[in-house]
């Protein structure tokens, strides 16, 4: 007796085999990495309302201020900008015959972010009229605070804020908020006034 064998799975192992081999002829191109759209809304202020604060400047629509939440020192402020997961941290010193020291102190926090910053520019900003004094620094790099300015009478009265994020910074995934920000920090600065 003999026994019949089909070739017919043969047939198709070798059909499946001979598809597997030519189907994948493409190379494959690595797609860059791509950062998640950020829609920015069109710039719009408003006046403070700090009562009893010994200065006032102009605000972005789309940030809350909120007194830190341990306070130590009078007259601090955070700007927060929550759909952009972005902060502006201000700080006020009265001047006691230590301007020096304060700005010194300043470009001494600056400059600690020499590691990851790429360069540090350094802007001056001048308004006789209203007494107001002061420098914006950029920090371009991965550096944890982009962008910081400090703010004086030269007497009385000491400002300075500095721009973090709540998240790992990667300078090109956030530079379109900061550069949405700097330009709410300049309007801060150019509005700025002090009450005393």
């Amino acid at each position: 007796m003999r026994i019949k064998i089909s070739n017919q799975p043969l047939i198709l192992c070798v059909f499946l085999l001979f598809i597997c081999l030519n189907s994948c002829k493409d190379t494959s191109t690595p797609r860059p990495y791509g950062y998640f759209r950020v829609d920015l809304p069109p710039h719009q202020y408003v006046a403070s309302n700090f009562e009893n604060f010994p200065y006032s400047f102009d605000i972005s629509k789309i940030a809350i201020t909120e007194s830190p939440a341990q306070q130590n020192e009078k007259y601090w402020i955070d700007i927060k900008y929550p759909s952009l997961n972005a902060s502006i941290y201000c700080s006020y010193k009265p001047v006691n015959s230590n301007l020096f020291e304060l700005t010194e102190d300043t470009r001494k926090i600056v400059y600690k972010h020499t590691v990851k910053a790429e360069n540090i520019a350094e802007i001056p900003y001048e308004n006789a009229e209203q007494k107001v004094y002061g420098i914006l620094y950029e920090l371009t790099g991965n550096t944890a605070s982009p962008v910081q300015f400090v703010l004086t009478d030269s007497n009385k009265n000491f400002f300075r804020g500095a721009l973090y994020f709540e998240n790992v910074p990667n300078k090109d995934s956030i530079a379109p908020i900061v550069q949405y920000v700097q330009k709410d920090i300049v309007r801060l600065i150019e509005s700025f006034e002090w009450k005393n």
